[in-house]
C-alpha cells in the first residue's frame, strides 16, 4: 500500500522559514519523502501514530546536531502521512507531547 504525503499549514510555514536559512533542505526532504511513502513508520514513535525522523541537512555540515527533525502523523485507514512539524536540532532540542497533540488537533479541527 502506498501512502500519500500531506503537508500541514504549520509544517509549510516552518519549512518556508528553514528554506531561507538552509537552501538544500528541499532536496534533503525529498530523499526522506521517498522512504516515507514505502515505510510510513520511519523514525522514533513519539506519540500515537506520530514519528520523529532525523533529516540530515547537507548545507549545515554539523553531523547529528546539524540536522532537522521531521514530525509525521500517520492515518492508516486513509493511507495518509501528515507532515505536521519540522525544526532543527540547533534551534530546539525536542518537541513535547502537548505540542504534538496541539498540531494533531489543528488537523481534526
Amino acid at each position: 500500500m502506498t501512502y500519500r504525503l500531506v503537508p500541514t499549514k504549520a509544517f509549510s510555514r516552518e519549512l518556508k522559514r528553514l528554506k531561507k536559512k538552509y537552501p538544500s533542505i528541499l532536496s534533503d526532504l525529498d530523499k526522506i519523502a521517498k522512504e516515507l511513502i514505502i515505510t510510513p513508520t520511519l523514525g522514533d514513535q513519539v506519540y500515537k501514530n506520530c514519528y520523529k525522523i532525523r533529516v540530515p541537512i547537507s548545507s549545515m555540515n554539523k553531523g547529528k546536531s546539524g540536522s532537522a527533525r521531521l514530525i509525521t502523523y500517520v492515518v492508516y485507514t486513509n493511507s495518509i502521512i501528515f507532515l505536521i512539524g519540522i525544526f532543527t536540532k540547533a534551534e530546539r532540542a525536542s518537541i513535547s507531547e502537548k505540542e504534538i497533540r496541539s498540531l494533531i488537533m489543528e488537523l481534526e479541527g
